[in-house]
């Protein structure tokens, strides 16, 4: 449940607000109901504060069974200090939710960025033992979660804010979220891209309604059109990189520099193993990760 003075519902610059600030409430959601992000658009907590210097805390977390990041993102200038956790695996939830408890913030979302098959997504131990977390995943993915978004929608968390774009190809379902544009928002701009775009590489295609054109058009469109500066957040690395820019990846990445061919070409002879978790993490996923710590202990 989220509570806050003021909570609007807001898409794009149009807002509607549904509570005035001499009436404080909240919205209850059903945690096992599927609620249209687009009929329940973003939730955005307004701050007190008339100060423009909005600050933005973000720590990159690791999981090394499956070279996983995850993102904590917090508005750590807002009161309540709302905060969301991006790709959390089932294995460091605890880890994660610990470090949001020192850090003082309150998690008011646990996103993913398409139905992983490499791991089981946290986000169901996470609701489990924090009711209030509403989750998140693309309608596209047909994937199960609280808040089901669309391109083009806003996810606020405080006075800052993640653009959701498209980037379908590793799956059909990928989504990149990206910071805000403007003078309140955190600058350079960040792009959280999942397995779409890696550090000098990209997510493999030949699965889950993979398709290498699509993916290749995805990361031109919605990502290589950001400024130069945009930081690159990835969801996996297994080199040891943690972040790097449009501009790095349109010059240096040896697969998507290619034209089509020569990168469908190269997606095509990848020769990859299957992955030793599709057939537990998938399912598990596609119903918002592990929602029932007891069952999985028997």
């Amino acid at each position: 449940m989220l509570k806050s003075p003021a909570l609007q519902i807001s898409r794009f610059s149009l807002s509607l607000t549904l509570l005035s600030k001499s009436s404080p409430s909240s919205i209850a959601i059903n945690p096992t109901s599927i609620t249209s992000f687009r009929s329940m658009m973003a939730y955005q907590y307004h701050s007190t504060t008339s100060s423009n210097n909005r600050k933005l805390l973000l720590r990159q977390l690791f999981e090394k069974d499956s070279s996983t990041y995850t993102y904590l993102l917090a508005d750590v200038s807002h009161p309540e200090k709302p905060a969301l956790l991006i790709d959390p695996v089932d294995k460091t939830a605890d880890r994660d939710l610990s470090l949001v408890q020192e850090l003082g913030l309150k998690l008011i979302y646990a996103m993913n960025t398409h139905v992983h098959a490499d791991h089981v997504t946290g986000t169901g131990l996470i609701k489990t033992k924090f009711p209030g977390v509403k989750s998140i995943i693309s309608r596209a993915s047909n994937a199960k979660a609280d808040l089901l978004v669309e391109p083009g929608d806003k996810i606020y968390f405080g006075d800052l804010f993640l653009e959701v774009r498209p980037t379908p190809g590793h799956t059909c379902g990928c989504v990149t979220f990206v910071t805000g544009d403007g003078p309140n928002q955190p600058q350079p701009r960040m792009a959280f891209t999942g397995d779409a775009l890696l550090i000098r590489g990209c997510g493999r295609t030949d699965f889950q309604g993979g398709s290498s054109s699509q993916l290749l058009k995805s990361v031109h469109s919605q990502i290589f059109t950001l400024p130069a500066e945009t930081l690159i957040y990835p969801a996996h690395d297994y080199r040891g990189f943690t972040v790097s820019t449009v501009g790095e990846e349109m010059q240096y990445n040896p697969r998507l520099t290619k034209d089509e061919e020569g990168f469908k070409n190269i997606m095509e002879n990848l020769n990859l193993a299957y992955p030793k978790m599709i057939d537990i993490a998938v399912p598990a996923n596609m119903v918002c990760g592990l929602q029932d710590p007891v069952a999985k202990a028997s």
